[in-house]
């Protein structure tokens, strides 16, 4: 319980450092130290950690910034997608069908995972679609090249500083390549761990004496189903469904943070999407609006928790769990998408946080992400004016506020 604790205290800290660490009032990134400096002390302080001086040498030998990895940290799609583009282009009827595929395929060997682990075989091939569409696409940016520059930059430094110093970690031991390659924010392999998560969740799964996250699925598999299983997982429970809400249901009780038993719920009138009550279990859910009130709303169990270990973002959470149901055979949501839905550019956003602030409420600077606490304004200023307060940034409440 104190490691799953610790993950949750990790989990939140990283909700908080995506929009807020580093960021001034104004919305802007302090600028970095001089990089050759910093890159200096790095080199210190990795080499009196105990790591080997030549690999430390190599590994960072012509290292710069790379003006790239800043924009696609600026640029996240959590953050610049809509809910249902943003589904849309994570579940697509060929990637579900591959996944079913794969599940079949590999079905001993997820077998064997499963029950040592206790994650099910198609969370784990949900995982391994969304991460790198099943194995077919690792990255291509060098892995030190990313994480120094992301180290060296202000917003997020403190966290960065710690993959890149587990990466140099985990090279200096030999676990990998000095000139590996993956994704802009340094993550790794089928299952695209950052540096921390590999050191510390990887698994030798076939006993040959390496952990490899590349070419070995028993290693993949073991590792993503260690660290889910170490997350908290529940091998009884799913992830959460689709519900429904009566009308004038209390926005308010809306919340991640909310926990309820399901036959508390069903009392102020929430069902599953079909209109059928929800199940006779003894467990606790939260409710979750992700595309606003007039979009789905959804039931999350304890397993939503594990996945936002993960990754923080709540909807690559539904993302996974969606999958991982349609490859049991579920299918889409009952709710339909909008038909001419308008996205928030950048500039909207940090107009809206703009507005929102002078209107007093604080969104913690204007960076042009909605991220909760800008999202928490908005239900403050809806609730102000007696809107429907689901916190949902869209171009219809920026209207709203350029009045």
């Amino acid at each position: 319980m104190k490691f799953i604790t610790r993950l949750k205290t990790i989990m939140i800290a990283m909700v908080l450092i995506v929009g807020l660490p580093g960021i001034t009032q104004a919305g802007t990134v302090p600028p970095p130290p001089p990089f050759d400096t910093w890159l200096s002390e790095l080199k210190g302080e990795a080499i009196a950690k105990g790591m080997n001086a030549d690999i430390i040498g190599q590994a960072l030998r012509g290292a710069q910034p790379i003006a790239q990895i800043i924009k696609y940290d600026r640029h996240q799609p959590e953050f610049s997608l809509t809910f249902w583009k943003y589904l849309s282009n994570a579940i697509s009827d060929t990637r579900v069908k591959r996944g079913r595929e794969l599940l079949v395929k590999h079905g001993p060997l997820l077998k064997r995972v499963a029950q040592k682990y206790g994650v099910q075989p198609r969370f784990l091939v949900a995982f391994w679609g969304l991460e790198t569409n099943f194995g077919k696409y690792f990255g291509k940016l060098p892995i030190i090249g990313s994480l120094v520059t992301l180290a060296h930059d202000r917003r997020r430094a403190k966290f960065f500083r710690a993959q890149l110093l587990a990466a140099l970690e985990l090279m200096s031991k030999g676990d990998m390549p000095v000139d590996v390659a993956g994704s802009w924010a340094g993550a790794m392999g089928n299952f695209q761990f950052i540096p921390t998560s590999y050191r510390d969740f990887a698994i030798d799964g076939d006993g040959d004496g390496k952990r490899d996250l590349w070419n070995n699925l028993p290693d993949a598999f073991s590792s993503a189903a260690n660290y889910l299983s170490r997350s908290g997982w529940d091998i009884n429970r799913t992830w959460g469904r689709e519900v429904k809400l009566p009308k004038r249901f209390d926005l308010s009780l809306i919340s991640h943070d909310i926990q309820k038993p399901l036959k508390e719920w069903q009392s102020l009138g929430v069902r599953r999407a079909d209109g059928r009550d929800l199940p006779v279990v003894a467990i606790e859910g939260s409710l979750v609006i992700p595309a606003g009130y007039k979009g789905p709303a959804f039931i999350l169990y304890s397993n939503f928790d594990a996945i936002m270990t993960w990754n923080t973002s709540t909807f690559y959470a539904i993302a996974i769990g969606h999958l991982a149901d349609r490859l049991k055979g579920g299918g889409g949501l009952i709710t339909r998408p909008p038909a001419n839905e308008v996205a928030l550019t950048r500039d909207n956003v940090v107009e809206m946080q703009n507005l929102l602030t002078s209107s007093g409420f604080d969104t913690g600077g204007a960076d042009g992400m909605s991220g909760p606490k800008t999202r928490k304004s908005i239900r403050a200023w809806q609730s102000s004016k007696s809107l429907p307060a689901d916190g949902y940034p869209s171009i219809e409440l920026l209207k709203l506020l350029r009045q």
